[in-house]
């Protein structure tokens, strides 16, 4: 990518034009979006506006704004290195939206971008009552963005979000200190429920690693700059998610539901397990691949989950 950045910073001028250029560039290298924004547009916008400390809903009437010479440097910046290095813009920002909420991020975590969060700013309707929640477990939490969100979901709950990377732990504990939510999300790190006390929990979450072998290797260049460890779900993508099966009966209240994100391994998932009901949940603003089981199914089922592991 041969740009000469001089040249660009002299002739744009407004946010409009930074936007509208970063957009362009975007669209002539076929940047992959799939960390949050749909349209090269909405990237651009998303680094320009962010780089500018302005709102992502910043209204039209600014866009006309003329910027500084070092805020164009900034953004001209930022901009190329979206398309030579294959970042997500998330890691060139250190800042992600996931439940209307803004975290920090680097490389050591996933970028958050579930559609678990449309569950959790429903509260999780109509699958439990808000007021007899409380206790959730968040298994593999990576930057806590399910846990802060569920703290904000369910003031009164207490939320314990797990995972085995202690790089991932440290941009937790980021957050949580963002949000200031260290009275109600407690860190562990732990294998899956292996260094957890037995808890009753109401709520199970979990979006574990489930990508298959072959599928990991031909995910564009971006998912390859964030942690391998946060994909790879062994040859068929579900060897953590059999293990999360077979094990949350244990960790649920009577009453308690496990909700697991195992994206495109619903499938293999379903066909390894015919007989089990899981109920695929529907998301409004787009997304798929969320089982929802409760307590009394897992327990049902729990020899067949114990006989693949």
């Amino acid at each position: 990518m041969n740009i000469n950045q001089t040249d660009v910073i002299t002739s744009l001028h407004s946010i409009r034009d930074y936007i509208r250029w970063g957009a362009s560039r975007f669209a002539e290298h076929q940047v992959f979006l799939g960390h949050g924004t749909l349209t090269p547009l909405d990237e651009a916008a998303a680094i320009v506006l962010h780089t500018l400390h302005q709102p992502y809903d910043l209204g039209d009437a600014y866009l006309d704004t003329l910027l500084t010479s070092t805020e164009r440097e900034a953004i001209v910046n930022l901009l190329i290195r979206r398309v030579t290095e294959r970042k997500p813009s998330a890691y060139l920002t250190h800042e992600a939206l996931f439940a209307n909420l803004s975290f920090y991020v680097d490389e050591r975590v996933l970028v958050p971008r579930s559609p678990i969060a449309e569950l959790i700013t429903e509260r999780f309707a109509p699958w439990v009552e808000e007021e007899q929640v409380f206790n959730i477990l968040d298994l593999c939490t990576g930057s806590a963005c399910i846990a802060i969100a569920c703290a904000y979901a369910f003031p009164e709950a207490h939320i314990d979000a797990v995972d085995l990377s202690a790089d991932a732990l440290s941009v937790a504990e980021i957050n949580v200190d963002k949000h200031q939510v260290q009275e109600h999300v407690t860190l562990y790190q732990s294998d899956l429920f292996s260094d957890l006390p037995v808890t009753p929990y109401d709520i199970i979450v979990s979006n574990p690693p489930y990508v298959s072998r072959a599928e990991w290797e031909g995910l564009p260049a971006e998912f390859h700059t964030e942690p391998a460890l946060g994909f790879k779900g062994g040859e068929n993508g579900l060897d953590l998610v059999i293990k999360i099966l077979v094990n949350a009966k244990d960790y649920l209240a009577e009453t308690g539901i496990l909700i697991v994100e195992v994206g495109n391994s619903a499938e293999t998932l379903q066909l390894l397990f015919p007989d089990v009901p899981f109920f695929w949940l529907e998301f409004e603003h787009g997304g798929d691949g969320v089982f929802l089981l409760t307590a009394e199914q897992l327990v049902d089922y729990h020899s067949l989950f114990v006989s693949a592991l």
